[in-house]
């Protein structure tokens, strides 16, 4: 793996490079939710409907194969990627289930760390990680952490920081025993700061840490997915961000519009004061609004939804319950947003990324404003 920095805006926002697994990626990027290496509604087939190559990057969890398949018929295959037929992909491990929930901290002991899984509560030690890593062979992996809140005290915080060392030293070894790959690229490398724990690559929280972290490596934040998280994030350097914002607005049935075309093309807020919530940049399709609405999700989008379908038809499915809906609305919300995060690029490279952030934040909060009055 290569990471290079290609260019800084004022305020610490940084536009990069990240090569591996034979891809040239962009930064700042969006890891890609998956489930078992999958995003939850869209099959293989249709990836290539996506914007390549921002949307190769994948993140799954080694811990939704606990049951089902074994390791070493996974290893038999060639790995993930073999596995599931998307060699070009560019796959990163994370233990943590981003969907279900993160460890839990009260039941993580010394000798391993505690998962929610599909399967029910499973715990995990560093050997039966790796092999999970060496089975598998994703492009990059993240070690075991003992993940604690920031309110726990500072005695369970510095064990919390000393028990992610020891398993981070054990993994590394037995990586490196085992012959995994000839690259590690995504280990935890911690260092205490602020009573809080930080990681070069992975990180937990926003926080003055710039000082503390080489710029040559790449700086991924979990959990941050709103837009304005996201470009909060930026500006504070980070790179790689994952998180289950689109699976969860698909799920809800919500579509995302923004800038809002909606408001602009219907001119009334208050006709949109059910179905546009909280905000500006969605849309709920499961409204009665959109029963008869003939009209593209977004016009001027070019995701294969809107190419091909209507808010009507999507709403139809919906009410009937089929899958299609859910598949052709995580298709949009998927291009959509890396669509954002390629302007979010632009922005940098073109030094103009606090005017892009200040004008994005301004028109949230002015919509936000109306929808109040009309309330």
């Amino acid at each position: 793996m290569r990471f290079s920095v290609k260019g800084w805006s004022k305020g610490g926002a940084r536009a990069g490079v990240l090569q591996v697994g034979g891809c040239s990626l962009e930064t700042p990027a969006l890891l890609l939710t998956t489930r078992k290496g999958l995003p939850a509604f869209i099959s293989p087939d249709l990836l290539p409907s996506l914007p390549t190559p921002d949307s190769r990057l994948l993140q799954f969890s080694p811990l939704h194969f606990v049951e089902g398949i074994s390791l070493k018929a996974i290893s038999e295959m060639g790995g993930l990627h073999q596995m599931v037929g998307l060699k070009e992909h560019v796959f990163a491990a994370n233990p943590a289930d981003s969907i279900i929930s993160i460890p839990d901290f009260q039941s993580t002991n010394k000798i391993g760390a505690s998962f929610e899984t599909p399967s029910g509560r499973f715990l995990i030690k560093p050997g039966q990680y790796v092999e999970m890593i060496s089975s598998m062979k994703p492009n990059l992996w993240v070690t075991l952490a003992d993940e604690v809140p920031a309110w726990v005290s500072e005695k369970r915080n510095r064990a919390s920081v000393e028990r992610t060392m020891r398993w981070l030293d054990d993994c590394l070894a037995l990586a490196k025993a085992n012959n995994v790959f000839t690259s590690v690229a995504l280990v935890l490398e911690r260092v205490w700061m602020n009573a809080l724990l930080f990681s070069v690559l992975l990180l937990y929280g926003l926080c003055c840490f710039r000082e503390c972290l080489p710029d040559d490596k790449p700086r991924q934040i979990s959990g941050l997915g709103l837009p304005e998280e996201v470009l909060q994030g930026v500006a504070a350097g980070i790179d790689l961000f994952n998180s289950t914002y689109i699976y969860h607005l698909t799920v809800g049935g919500f579509a995302l519009t923004f800038p809002s075309e909606e408001i602009k093309r219907r001119g009334s807020i208050d006709q949109l004061s059910d179905t546009v919530r909280d905000d500006g940049t969605k849309i709920n399709l499961k409204a009665t609004i959109y029963r008869k609405d003939t009209s593209r999700i977004l016009e001027g989008c070019k995701c294969y939804t809107c190419q091909n379908h209507t808010k009507a038809y999507i709403n139809h499915l919906f009410n009937v319950h089929e899958m299609l809906a859910q598949i052709l609305l995580e298709i949009h919300n998927t291009h959509h947003y890396l669509g954002f995060f390629r302007k979010i690029r632009n922005a940098i490279k073109e030094g103009t990324f606090e005017e892009f952030r200040q004008n994005f934040v301004e028109s949230r909060r002015e919509h936000n404003a109306a929808l109040a009055l009309c309330a």
